[in-house]
């Protein structure tokens, strides 16, 4: 089986896993040439390390008892998208929304602000510039179609 092939046939398995618990989705899966399998979900509300937990066991076991990877030889990790992974879906901005974000666009250009809104074509970033008197906040939109990356910053 391909890559390809493998990645559809894990999405149906996580697909049903996770179909009877509210709010959790799936962002990203990852297969290394080693059948390393990386798995991430995510959640509306986050999702707990007892949730990931479950989700792995039983994730594990449908994938040894179907025989899916020949002889048994693979890994699994199912986690969720750490801050250092870009925001992939849709549903991920929603939840982000408030949070301060780095935006790259697909010409270069990089924006830093407060992710304001999000529709189903763009977001609003909040980005202030300058200091005291001088501060002023400048508002962009950005449509989805421009956005090449979008990574969660932490300001401390």
């Amino acid at each position: 089986m391909n890559m390809e092939g493998q990645i559809a046939g894990l999405e149906k398995k996580v697909a049903s896993l996770i179909q009877d618990e509210q709010g959790v989705f799936l962002v990203d899966i990852r297969i290394k040439p080693t059948n390393n399998v990386k798995v991430f979900l995510d959640a509306d509300n986050g999702v707990s390390i007892d949730k990931l937990v479950q989700f792995n066991r039983r994730l594990y076991k449908d994938l040894e008892e179907s025989g899916f990877f020949p002889g048994g030889d693979f890994s699994l990790e199912v986690s969720s998208p750490g801050l250092d992974e870009p925001l992939k879906l849709h549903r991920q901005y929603v939840k982000n929304t408030g949070r301060n974000v780095e935006v790259i666009r697909k010409d270069g250009i990089k924006n830093e602000g407060k992710l304001i809104s999000v529709t189903n074509d763009e977001i609003i970033l909040e980005e202030e510039k300058g200091k005291g008197k001088k501060k002023e906040v400048v508002r962009h939109t950005i449509s989805f179609d421009n956005i090449k990356t979008t990574t969660i910053q932490i300001k401390f």
